[in-house]
């Protein structure tokens, strides 16, 4: 096995462990085109990371640096070295993180993937370190994109397309799933203390910060709620729109994730919009389900003309 070879397994070793809902959407995929994906997210899962690890925020923000000058080289065609292929090496998160960009630095030049997405990623994630309230939907938006929108716009490059549209549906598809996310997780966002859900949807359907921190959920927070799916919903409706314009083979990939996380958003509305007292998720079966039956529906879709 060749040092690349070993990259590339390696990435698909982190997706395999971590990557739990796309990891299932994935397995969809040819061959080629999984390979760049579990690279791609091996690189958003060290930015993750870096956010979420113990540590200052001036630290956090110092790695996020690393991370892009490393960016730069991979892209610029001069990769780290991914260091000795032993067994004790493999455990090394820095030994580790050389391997994702060797095969980083393979996936970029294979695909002509435009740096800007990678970095727009950091952005979001560094977001993450300095800004914990959001206005309103504008400034949400701007940071969905960051984090969901250009990784969708990394992932239509190692798909390939043909029409400039597929990139506006692509950009709606990562919005949807974000929102869908943050719906989610408005219960374990508070407990690390950012709030995602707009501060003037708060205020408009008169709901208070401090009934969050009291775990409240009456008319008001039902009501909020509530808007939050319906526009999640919008975008995925427009995010759909994205596979016929994939080929037959990376169709089901995009459905597939579409398709579970609008699981989660019916999991949000049957629990009456409690999504302070009970998190909203599928079992493991549910996914395969929602796999099999997505793929088996979207290879009869047809391309536009």
């Amino acid at each position: 096995m060749t040092e690349l070879e070993f990259a590339y397994a390696q990435c698909r070793a982190i997706t395999r462990r971590k990557a739990k809902n796309f990891y299932y959407a994935f397995l969809t995929l040819p061959r080629a085109q999984r390979r760049g994906i579990c690279v791609a997210y091996a690189f958003c899962r060290y930015c993750d990371d870096a956010v979420d690890a113990g540590g200052s925020v001036p630290e956090k923000l110092s790695m996020l640096d690393q991370l892009g000058e490393m960016l730069e080289e991979a892209c610029q065609g001069r990769p780290p070295s991914a260091g000795a292929r032993t067994r004790d090496s493999a455990r090394d998160s820095e030994g580790d993180r050389g391997r994702v960009f060797l095969a980083l630095a393979d996936v970029v030049q294979r695909h002509q993937i435009p740096q800007e997405h990678f970095l727009a990623v950091l952005s979001g994630m560094r977001a993450d370190l300095v800004k914990d309230r959001y206005q309103n939907f504008d400034e949400l938006r701007g940071y969905c994109y960051q984090v969901a929108s250009a990784v969708g716009l990394i992932c239509m490059e190692i798909f390939g397309y043909t029409d400039p549209k597929a990139k506006e549906y692509a950009v709606d598809l990562g919005l949807a799933m974000q929102l869908a996310n943050i719906a989610r997780d408005v219960a374990e966002d508070w407990g690390m203390g950012r709030v995602y859900l707009p501060q003037d949807e708060l205020a408009r359907f008169g709901y208070t910060e401090a009934e969050l921190a009291a775990g409240v959920v009456n008319q008001a927070f039902v009501e909020l709620m509530r808007f939050q799916t319906q526009r999640a919903r919008e975008y995925f409706n427009s995010g759909f729109r994205l596979l016929p314009y994939l080929s037959p083979r990376c169709r089901p990939c995009p459905a597939v994730l579409g398709q579970i996380y609008r699981r989660v958003l019916d999991r949000i509305e049957g629990s009456r919009y409690d999504v302070l007292h009970r998190r909203a998720s599928l079992s493991t079966a549910e996914k395969l389900w929602v796999m099999a039956q997505t793929w088996t529906g979207v290879m009869l879709t047809r391309s536009p003309r």
